[in-house]
């Protein structure tokens, strides 16, 4: 099984990079976002899910972790095939994914090529709890114990939004601090982004 590949892009078209490992090229399907990362003939790393059919031996490229694990929770949902799992990531990256599942943004889904309504709606309602309903508690290692979130709630939705996208607790806690508490989800989960954007 491949993990992960790291190398030098030596092609870089729409849809799919090369990674040179020690002289053998991987052709990688990646999505536009994972692309968008990507320089040719550049150092490179992408986190791998392989698909074997009868017929194909595909490899499907990541730049992140945190969009491999969207394109399969994507892939699981029935009638959801890699290639329009890549479209909608393409349209909108694991950010925004993300955010469209939470906050059951359907237009977001049906952006992408392929995905139309009644698919839009089985995505949001079949992943909505597995990407926010593991924990609604937010727990922060060494600080004071915080309060429950109340399950549902906007700050609850974007603190699961923002725990799927990779950021720890503290993290989410400091760039949560003095939202606005009658925000929508979406508008929180923006207001966290843009802070972390402007500390790093």
């Amino acid at each position: 099984m491949l993990y992960y590949l790291s190398g030098t892009v030596t092609v870089l078209e729409p849809g799919l990079a090369v990674i040179d490992c020690g002289g053998v090229g991987y052709g990688c399907r990646v999505t536009a976002y994972t692309a968008s990362q990507l320089k040719l003939n550049a150092a490179a790393k992408l986190f791998i899910t392989e698909s074997i059919r009868e017929d194909a031996f595909d490899l499907y490229g990541f730049a992140s972790r945190e969009e491999q694990r969207c394109y399969e929770l994507l892939t699981a949902v029935n009638g959801v095939g890699p290639k329009a799992a890549m479209a909608i990531l393409s349209a909108g990256g694991p950010q925004n994914f993300t955010l469209a599942v939470m906050t059951g943004d359907e237009k977001m889904l049906t952006a992408a090529q392929g995905v139309g309504k009644k698919l839009a709606q089985r995505i949001i309602l079949e992943l909505r709890d597995k990407i926010g309903g593991a924990s609604m508690e937010l727990d922060f290692s060494g600080g004071s114990v915080a309060a429950p979130v109340q399950q549902g709630s906007n700050l609850a939705l974007a603190n699961a939004a923002l725990q799927e996208l990779g950021y720890s607790p503290a993290e989410i806690n400091a760039a949560l601090k003095g939202v606005d508490p009658q925000a929508s989800t979406e508008d929180m989960v923006r207001h966290a982004l843009r802070a972390m954007v402007m500390k790093g």
